[in-house]
């Protein structure tokens, strides 16, 4: 129970909130550049922290359901920690489940923390009043498809690329890895993930930003991504690459580093207290 919820929910929400502060312009900048209004006319490099708020708050939960619901499934199927082709199917799985349940948290944060970036006028509180009063609470969820569109694909490249180096690197050096080794591995896969979905990220970005009855809000993610490269090019499917990659490549070593240090941090300090209680015991 503690190994496979309490752990990995807590390690979660410490890696998620660690994260998403530090790089948070970084998403800014990457979000202004895929707006269709133009990387200027949303905001440029003014107020690089707008939408804080909502991320802050989301970011949390959301990353403490994700990994709680990965080590959980992975648990479920028994993977071996040190076999590899059986686990690229697992870790596969397990995130993609992962991010069906994590983003019912994610996605109403996210949607209000993109308005607040693409919109120099609107606060994260103005943004989530705005949401209310033109959608009601459906508007929050607006995104939820083209998020999990994006999210899936992107998850089935990063995290078992990221638990296949850390076996390599385990096995290379004939030990556990590190916490900054963990940090490496997560920062190569989550580039690499990244660059192959920016297009799937454009799309949900276009879909969350759109106007209300804007025809892209009417249309599922995959047509919204056809429709996008059809009128404005395939280049324009890649707008915000390089700070995508950038972003997440910086974000995966954190993230993940964070996590494996906080779960190392955890255990040791549950291990300890377990120890020094029996002895006081005993």
């Amino acid at each position: 129970m503690f190994e496979t919820v309490i752990l990995p929910l807590v390690a979660g929400a410490v890696a998620g909130l660690s994260v998403d502060v530090v790089l948070f312009p970084l998403d800014t900048i990457k979000t202004r550049f895929q707006s269709s209004q133009g990387f200027w006319k949303a905001g440029g490099f003014h107020k690089l922290y707008s939408g804080l708020g909502s991320l802050a708050v989301g970011s949390t939960p959301s990353a403490a359901t994700f990994f709680c619901t990965y080590e959980l499934v992975k648990r479920m199927v028994h993977a071996d920690p040190h076999a590899t082709s059986f686990n690229v199917v697992v870790n596969m799985v397990a995130a993609g489940i992962g991010e069906l349940t994590s983003n019912g948290v994610r996605v109403p944060f996210e949607m209000v923390k993109q308005r607040a970036q693409a919109n120099k006028l609107l606060s994260s509180v103005e943004a989530f009043k705005f949401t209310l009063q033109e959608e009601g609470f459906k508007g929050f969820y607006r995104g939820y498809w083209s998020t999990v569109f994006r999210e899936v694909p992107f998850s089935f490249i990063q995290y078992p690329l990221w638990e296949y180096l850390k076996i390599k690197w385990s096995k290379q050096q004939k030990e556990p890895i590190q916490a900054w080794q963990s940090a490496v591995c997560g920062s190569l896969s989550g580039g690499v993930a990244a660059a192959l979905t920016t297009p799937l990220d454009v799309t949900k970005t276009r879909i969350m930003l759109a106007e209300k009855d804007s025809p892209i809000t009417k249309i599922n993610a995959l047509k919204a991504l056809i429709l996008i490269g059809r009128d404005e090019g395939i280049k324009r499917l890649f707008s915000g690459i390089l700070p995508r990659v950038l972003w997440i490549s910086i974000g995966g070593a954190i993230f993940l580093g964070v996590y494996d240090q906080s779960k190392m941090i955890i255990s040791r300090t549950i291990h300890t207290e377990k120890l020094f209680t029996e002895f006081k015991d005993g």
